[in-house]
């Protein structure tokens, strides 16, 4: 019997090369073997030089020449094509030297992707290869703007060019004449040096951001770029021009992929570093009783005036980080966390060593480091607060003036060790915070400092010892676990330069580049560069800080420098040589919030929902979602309105794409006002107009167009101030109405208060942001058979409708059971197989089964049908695996950040639930027995069906 040819797939699939084997009998490595045997028979056969033996040539004894000179010219051929192959085989080309991360698509065929150091050896391979290259397009002005732009510009540029040649030829002329008297008179005169003026700082008042170059001018019109725009803007994806971030235009993340990386950095080995001078700087002075009224009215406890644990903070020692709320009505909101900052008083050794007057009334400085979402928000506050004190104190408004830099990592000490050179010009002149911190050499996490270490000293230049070099420095002469110990900053101690506007001025007029190059070229090579008097010190803060949720948690570094200051600091610090290998990885905003959420630590404002800039937060994230959601085509987007959630329950509870605690506490969301009010009334009859209506779209007049963003102002508006009315409640305050006896929230306490969590499954499960939180159900639920009718909405019926639910009424213990056994699906199932007639059955049997049914005395109808009925449509579970989540009455709360985390490999979420609704879940465990059950809670994302058993802990 003739063997067929193979058809379809079977006949396009490659052969295997000769020698290879069978690969089924390896499959994981049999196809990488392969391709590892070809490479190395590859090199093999061009390395090899074929020759002829010498005896061919001999015939009888006797040399035959023609033979002879036929073999030595076939082994020259031989060795030239050995050397042609063996280098062809093994060819690198020139852009992929270049590291992997740095790759471009179009590195292969346009040698400007290549760094400057490759691009020579790249266009000689691409002439040898005959690769097709890319011009340079001819940038031809195709609008009259960018005509008349051009011809600008080259007038410009001749006219510069005829200034120079004229300059250079009068120059020529008076060195030819020998004219040395005018230039030594010249020379003699005097000459007026300016210098740039101090920026005005005005009290109690916002601050004008710094004016930027005119060639950058136009960019920064409605935002403020940071020191290092121009660095992060080539290396990382920014906020989009037309819509800043906070006022600022801040790296959203690195081009390259970082996200496993970043996890890596910042807890096994290596750093992350981030610019962070967008975060807000707000000087209070005044007396030391006058701020501390004003910081004990913005929230802050009182015993952190009193206290003696809390003197080194109230002495500078330390810095403080807390919870910042106003009072209204009666009723005190949150506004945002703030890191507070004492200058501490010269004490009268460093008095006696200066030789510095003591005021006769000594005023006081405090640094609050605030969030910019809440800094407007805080700024007024204290503008009030400050007028009402009696002697009065002032604030100042710094954004501008101090930026900051933060670090993360088992590799930041190392990283700042590096680049923080003291500034001293005596070698027994060195700072005592100075001191301490070169003695930090080895330790590899910030959170094994004092709580609220802080240091603050002036280091020189860091482009004075540029590029940065590894630290190398003896273990055995530092002793860093004594130093931990005893901390010795409390000798000799002097008000911080940072506080000082002279001396923040002054660090900022750094000498250039060009100049330090010149110095530089002059000096012995491999020598340092000397302090000068044209190098001024630049002061600085540095402090510690360790996440709240404790544990073995990396802790962090902030640097706190002038404005001016950041640049070249930063310059430095990503240069730097980490003993772990390469160098401190970028962080951006997203970044940010993956270190916060892989701690358990809520990220301000998205985890924030209870203050102002949450609020704010929330809403911007609405509305991206929203576009996200209505760019896709309808059979590729949730259609919330049809979800299925079990039991005959449909729709999505509240909406969608939001953390709904409107629908959840029954606030108004988009309820539009009546038409008495001409200002905020629009008609909806006039707004919702047809999608695919070109005629509407075209209106000349734009009526359609401003009516609907109105309408969308309206709506935000009015949701804006719902969510102003969610209050948040500390956790130390969860903590007391948890152990009180009777666990009710006072009558006195703000209305709608939430609690923020975290969220950590039991086992799998992963929830994104917007996903729903339920409690486990506190009431048993009535059993009602399906019916015929159609299927009600997810919503549930009004008090006193008389409506049940149509849950099992074990529910709550299905739950429970999947704690144990969390990893394996559900096979228990309230009702037994179904009793179907076989399908093999012969009609005989068939009629035999359907009369015993008719003749059934219940009268009921067949069983199989009944049974049927009950386990379709996900009635009493999802699919068979999953119990039903719980009803709406059990929902506590929502999910503001979610994903894997690497961390615990496996789903963690970080989110807010309700107080009250929460306490009654306590209760009701704590009357069964089991308080721990309390705190367990089903997650289940927005749009999906079915929940992940996890656990809450207040955070």
């Amino acid at each position: 019997m003739n063997k067929q040819p193979p058809k379809g797939s079977e006949a396009r699939k490659r052969k295997d090369p000769p020698g290879s084997g069978n690969s089924s009998s390896n499959p994981s490595g049999g196809q990488q073997n392969n391709a590892r045997t070809q490479k190395r028979a590859k090199l093999q056969d061009a390395r090899q030089i074929r020759t002829q033996p010498s005896d061919a040539a001999l015939k009888d004894g006797e040399l035959d020449l023609q033979a002879f000179l036929s073999a030595r010219e076939f082994e020259i051929r031989a060795l030239e094509s050995s050397m042609r192959k063996s280098k062809a085989a093994s060819t690198t080309r020139a852009f992929q030297k270049v590291p992997r991360g740095m790759r471009r698509r179009t590195a292969s065929h346009n040698v400007k992707r290549v760094p400057k150091r490759l691009r020579a050896r790249a266009v000689k391979e691409m002439a040898e290869d005959n690769t097709p290259t890319v011009d340079a397009r001819k940038r031809r002005p195709r609008t009259t703007r960018a005509r008349i732009r051009a011809e600008t510009g080259k007038k410009l540029r001749l006219l510069a060019e005829r200034k120079r040649k004229r300059k250079a030829k009068q120059s020529a002329g008076a060195e030819a004449e020998g004219n040395k008297e005018d230039a030594a008179d010249a020379a003699s005169k005097p000459t007026a040096h300016t210098r740039a003026p101090k920026p005005k700082i005005r009290r109690n008042l916002p601050n004008e951001p710094p004016k930027p170059k005119s060639k950058f001018r136009k960019r920064q019109i409605d935002k403020t770029w940071l020191p290092t725009h121009l660095w992060h803007a080539k290396r990382a994806r920014m906020t989009a021009p037309k819509d800043p971030l906070w006022r600022f235009a801040i790296p959203l993340t690195p081009n390259d992929k970082c996200y496993r990386p970043t996890h890596r950095a910042t807890g096994d080995k290596g750093a992350v570093v981030w610019d962070m001078s967008y975060m807000s700087t707000i000087g209070l002075y005044g007396s030391e009783e006058g701020i501390g009224r004003v910081l004990v009215a913005l929230g802050l406890p009182k015993h952190l005036f009193t206290d003696k644990k809390h003197q080194k903070w109230r002495s500078g020692l330390r810095k403080q980080s807390g919870m910042l709320s106003k009072e209204r009505k009666g009723v005190r909101r949150d506004i945002g966390p703030a890191t507070i900052i004492w200058n501490p008083e010269t004490t009268q050794e460093a008095a006696t060593e200066g030789q510095a007057k003591t005021p006769r009334r000594p005023q006081r400085q405090v640094f609050l480091r605030v969030h910019p979402s809440c800094f407007f928000e805080l700024f007024n506050e204290l503008t009030v607060l400050v007028k009402a004190q009696t002697p009065q104190c002032y604030v100042e408004d710094l954004r501008f003036e101090i930026g900051s830099i933060e670090l993360v990592g088992p590799s930041s000490t190392e990283a700042l060790l590096s680049i923080l050179h003291t500034y001293h010009t005596k070698a027994d002149a060195e700072e005592q915070h100075a001191k301490v911190f070169r003695s930090l050499v080895g330790v590899t996490n910030p959170a094994s400092l004092p709580p609220g270490a802080l240091l603050s000293f002036s280091i020189m230049d860091p482009r004075l010892r540029s590029p940065p070099k590894r630290v190398q420095a003896d273990l055995e002469d530092v002793d860093v676990s004594e130093t931990l110990a005893k901390w010795p900053v409390t000798e000799n101690i002097k008000s911080y330069g940072l506080f000082d506007r002279t001396a923040r001025f002054e660090a900022g007029v750094l000498p250039s580049q060009k100049s330090l190059d010149r110095r530089k070229g002059a000096a012995t090579p491999g020598t340092e560069l000397g302090i000068t008097a044209r190098d001024p010190p630049i002061p600085i803060i540095l402090f510690a800080s360790r996440p709240a949720s404790g544990g073995q948690a990396q802790g962090s570094w902030t640097l706190m420098a002038p404005w001016k200051c950041i640049l070249p600091i930063w310059y430095n610090l990503v240069k730097v040589p980490l003993s772990s290998g390469g160098n401190p990885r970028l962080g951006g905003l997203n970044e940010l919030r993956q270190v916060a959420f892989e701690q358990a630590v809520p990220w301000f404002p998205g985890d924030y929902l209870g203050t102002d800039a949450g609020a704010e937060w929330e809403l911007e994230q609405r509305a991206k979602r929203k576009a996200d959601w209505e760019r896709r085509p309808k059979g590729k987007r949730v259609a919330w309105e049809s979800l299925d959630l079990g039991a005959g329950r449909k729709g999505e509870v509240g909406d969608g794409l939001a953390c709904d605690f409107e629908h959840l506490f029954g606030l108004p969301k988009d309820a539009l006002p009546e038409k008495g009010d001409e200002e905020l009334a629009i008609l909806e009859s006039d707004t919702e107009a047809d999608s695919m209506d070109v005629d509407a779209a075209k209106d000349t007049n734009g009526k359609t167009k401003t009516k609907t963003k109105t309408k969308e102002k309206v709506i935000r508006h009015i949701s804006h101030e719902s969510l102003s009315q969610i209050h948040r409640m500390s956790s130390s305050a969860f903590s007391t109405l948890c152990k009180a006896e009777n666990p009710t929230t006072s009558p006195s306490s703000p209305p709608y208060q939430t609690i923020t969590v975290a969220l950590t499954f039991t086992g799998r499960g992963v929830a994104g942001p917007c996903a729903r939180i339920y409690r486990l159900p506190t009431q048993n639920p009535i059993v009602v058979l399906p019916s015929t009718q159609a299927e009600v909405s997810a919503t549930p019926s009004q008090p006193g409708d008389g409506g049940a639910s149509s849950l099992p009424s074990d529910l709550r213990d299905q739950w429970l059971g999947r704690l144990n056994n969390c990893t394996a699906p559900s096979t228990n199932t309230p009702y037994p197989p179904p009793h179907r007639i076989p399908a093999d059955a012969d009609m005989a049997t068939r009629k035999k089964l359907v009369a015993e049914s008719i003749l059934n005395p219940t009268g009921g109808p067949l069983p199989w049908a009944w049974e049927t009925a009950q386990t379709k449509g996900n009635k009493v579970d999802i699919g068979g695996q999953h119990p039903l989540c719980p009803g709406e009455e059990d929902l506590i709360g929502f999910v503001t950040t979610g994903a894997f985390c690497l961390a615990d490999g496996k789903g963690r979420a970080v989110g807010s639930i309700a107080v009250d609704k929460a306490m009654e879940g306590i209760t009701f465990a704590k009357e069964k027995g089991k308080p721990s059950e309390g705190r367990l809670c089903v997650i289940r994302n927005a749009g999906e069906s079915v929940g992940w058993l996890a656990r809450w802990e207040v955070i």
